[in-house]
């Protein structure tokens, strides 16, 4: 199937804003070898630009570090740190789309492939984006909402702090699964 913006729904051609309120950016990390912690960030913005062939849609994002939030404030403020994210140097985490590909037209899944920059390092993604549609809210917004995530090795980004179990194994694990879920709306 050949995706046009015919073939998906109430699509439109513009220029989309994050709804922040309807909106989430999350991750989760394994803790102690045998668990996960989620956190989220609370500050941030992304704009998408979606073009009359819905392939040549853009996304630009950012997550302002300082907003961390894993429901316990040493470990957010360790998290701030040079052992980590290193907030006061490198404030903000961004996204901007390179491509989009269809994974799966009839379920609305594609793979938006991007540049992931945090701590000053960018990296090649690849997001799983799942399109939830689009509708008008009782305002009159005209809205699109979709969910995405991808999984990264937070070594790669220079997120090395790590401490040694005595039952072995560390304290943190490699791999960060990213987990966005958002409204948007369309911009007169």
């Amino acid at each position: 199937m050949t995706i046009t913006a015919e073939t998906i729904p109430g699509y439109k051609a513009g220029t989309w804003t994050i709804d922040k309120t309807h909106s989430s950016v999350g991750f989760s990390v394994r803790h102690l070898m045998i668990s996960k912690v989620k956190g989220t960030f609370e500050d941030f913005d992304a704009t998408f630009v979606t073009g009359e062939n819905p392939l040549d849609t853009t996304v630009s994002a950012v997550a302002q570090v300082a907003s961390i939030n894993t429901n316990e404030e040493n470990r957010d403020g360790h998290l701030r740190t040079n052992d980590f994210f290193e907030a006061d140097t490198y404030p903000t985490i961004s996204f901007v789309s390179t491509g989009v590909k269809v994974k799966d037209a009839e379920d609305g899944e594609f793979i938006v492939t991007g540049d992931l920059t945090i701590k000053g390092i960018t990296k090649s993604v690849d997001f799983e984006f799942e399109l939830g549609g689009f509708a008008t809210d009782p305002y009159g917004n005209y809205k699109v909402a979709a969910s995405a995530e991808t999984e990264i090795n937070r070594e790669d980004f220079g997120l090395t702090w790590n401490a040694a179990l005595e039952t072995g194994g560390v304290l943190v694990g490699e791999k960060v699964k990213i987990t966005l879920d958002f409204q948007a709306v369309l911009q007169a």
